[in-house]
């Protein structure tokens, strides 16, 4: 019989269904307990999710007092750090929302703070656990195109939110870019090196502040990974995921974001501009499970086992400083090298 973890779920807001809708389908998580500030919306999810969990608005009393396996924060950005942390201290593994933190102090703090407890602390970038985005970066790396050189990522959206994210600082860059960011560099099998960032409102933003960006990374191996994006841009959005471009030495492949992966190689030597010819990739069902179920289940089996889940702190961290380098740069108008920000 496998053992239930003990899950206190901190943080009831919108996200928090997707988490519970996953947590759903996997016999070895009990969620004991749902926490937020506001105890009739943690009252509300258990009622929708049909949970016999406590409720509560006390975060570190009820870890105290149900000693809880885990702890799943889906609290807002600016709460993560004291959330984490109190967790870790408490003799909790952590499953967390992106991003880790709001700054780079905070997050090398809770990631000290894991290393100490000799806990896990993983953050739920569940686009990692995806069908298309696997075949996407397989086809990248079979060498069909050769040998990796540019990868471009367009993100597009209008998304009226409400809420906190009309009043952030950085809202694009800080909290939707750390996902793109993290893609390019499970992609692209490479690390930031350096960023040259631009971040604006433009005209008629339902934002306060920098709701778009473009971005150039230089990364290892020789990679130029660009970003543009946008949370305020009406009419022809991509799909969540991005839409991208890889460019190798022999040819490109294209990506919709969604199950459209196409592309064209070079087929000879000669002329001004060379013969290619065209070929696409079939999306495979080779991932057992997606999304945020991936992220859940790799976290409880790496508790079991003490292998480190793919998104890790200790390597999340990195696309992390791409976020903070970005706005860095941004604030400054300058290249931002990433070592000094990590």
């Amino acid at each position: 019989m496998n053992k239930k973890f003990k899950v206190v779920l901190c943080g009831c807001g919108g996200i928090s269904s997707a988490w519970l809708e996953s947590a759903k389908k996997i016999d070895e998580i009990q969620i004991e307990a749902l926490v937020d500030i506001n105890k009739s919306r943690a009252e509300q999810v258990r009622e929708k999710f049909n949970l016999p969990s406590e409720v509560s608005d006390d975060f570190t009393s009820t870890i105290k007092k149900m000693k809880p396996d885990i702890v799943f924060d889906c609290t807002v950005p600016s709460a993560h750090p004291e959330i984490t942390i109190t967790a870790l201290k408490n003799g909790c593994h952590v499953l967390g929302e992106k991003p880790m933190a709001e700054n780079m102090k905070s997050a090398r703090k809770m990631l000290e703070t894991a290393d100490k407890a000799g806990k896990i602390y993983a953050v739920i970038q569940n686009r990692r656990y995806m069908n298309n985005i696997f075949a996407y970066r397989k086809s990248i790396h079979s060498g069909k195109i050769g040998e990796l050189t540019t990868l471009n990522a367009d993100f597009y959206i209008g998304a009226h939110f409400g809420g906190f994210r009309d009043e952030m600082l950085h809202v694009l860059l800080i909290d939707m870019a750390i996902h793109s960011f993290d893609q390019a560099r499970y992609i692209s099998n490479a690390d930031p090196i350096s960023v040259y960032c631009h971040e604006w409102n433009p005209k008629g933003s339902w934002y306060k502040h920098g709701a778009s960006a473009i971005a150039i990374f230089e990364m290892t191996n020789g990679v130029v990974f660009s970003y543009r994006g946008s949370w305020c841009a009406e009419g022809m959005n991509t799909s969540w995921e991005c839409s991208w471009r890889a460019i190798g030495t022999k040819g490109s492949i294209l990506w919709d974001g969604a199950d459209k992966i196409n592309g064209q190689v070079v087929i000879n030597n000669e002329g001004f501009v060379r013969e290619k010819e065209d070929f696409s990739i079939t999306v495979e069902n080779e991932l057992p499970y997606h999304h945020h179920e991936g992220v859940i289940r790799e976290f409880i089996e790496s508790i079991k086992t003490g292998k480190r889940p793919m998104t890790d702190c200790h390597d999340n961290i990195k696309s992390l400083s791409m976020v903070h380098a970005a706005v860095k740069s941004a604030v400054t108008g300058k290249k931002v090298k990433i070592d000094t920000i990590l």
